[in-house]
């Protein structure tokens, strides 16, 4: 099971838009995938329960859970053996619960709009991962190439990109308002093939992990035979 906490210090970077989308694209290739929400805005609530009303209690094709920060470890391990993929939406700060759901990370997400107040705000989200040894990854949301200044902000960021970005497209918040996704009520839209680029490169990135885990594997095994 792997852990994916989408993090930043600075609110209305699409934290909790981000997190449904992906939860919902990841389980749209065939994972079993959990969303849980410790952001006190209960946004990621707000959307479930009209996913619920819209699909069915027990038919939104995730499993939902709502916790306390300092209790997110908790509501983690239950989950363990029942799905692929836990996505977390943490609050807008780096206080105690964000830090909570990092450490028991195994990606971070950090949304970032390419302005200057989100640039500052990310360098806190990122030290700490840092300091943590989880992988942190920028996302670029809201983003337009063509911006003299989002090349300026581009050039500043204290970490790592991904290859993918987000633009500032309506269909994110029309479709949210209804308790899906941009994939599920638009799948042929610009906006659904940038959220399936985000999981795929998620996905490549965990299967990469994995990969590099089984040569190493390999290699001992292989070693272990020629001592033999």
């Amino acid at each position: 099971m792997k852990v994916i906490t989408i993090a930043q210090q600075k609110g209305g970077a699409g934290k909790t838009t981000i997190a449904a989308h992906l939860a919902v694209s990841l389980a749209q290739t065939g994972k079993r995938v959990a969303i849980i929400d410790i952001d006190p805005q209960g946004s990621l609530t707000n959307w479930h329960s009209l996913r619920e009303k819209k699909f069915g209690i027990g038919y939104t094709g995730l499993n939902f859970v709502t916790s306390a920060g300092w209790r997110v470890e908790s509501a983690i391990s239950n989950l363990r053996g029942n799905v692929d993929y836990v996505v977390i939406d943490a609050p807008p700060h780096t206080e105690t619960e964000s830090k909570t759901a990092i450490r028991a990370s195994n990606l971070i997400i950090i949304p970032m709009q390419p302005s200057p107040t989100d640039l500052w705000a990310t360098s806190s989200t990122t030290e700490f991962a840092q300091s943590e040894k989880i992988p942190a990854k920028i996302l670029l949301n809201r983003y337009n190439p063509q911006s003299k200044l989002t090349k300026e902000i581009i050039a500043k960021i204290p970490g790592e990109l991904f290859n993918c970005s987000l633009g500032n497209r309506v269909a994110f918040s029309s479709c949210f308002l209804s308790g899906v996704t941009v994939t599920e009520c638009a799948p042929n839209s610009i906006a659904a093939e940038e959220i399936r680029a985000l999981s795929g490169e998620v996905l490549a990135m965990f299967d990469t992990e994995k990969t590099d885990k089984d040569k190493s594997s390999n290699i001992d095994i292989k070693r272990s035979v020629a001592k033999v």
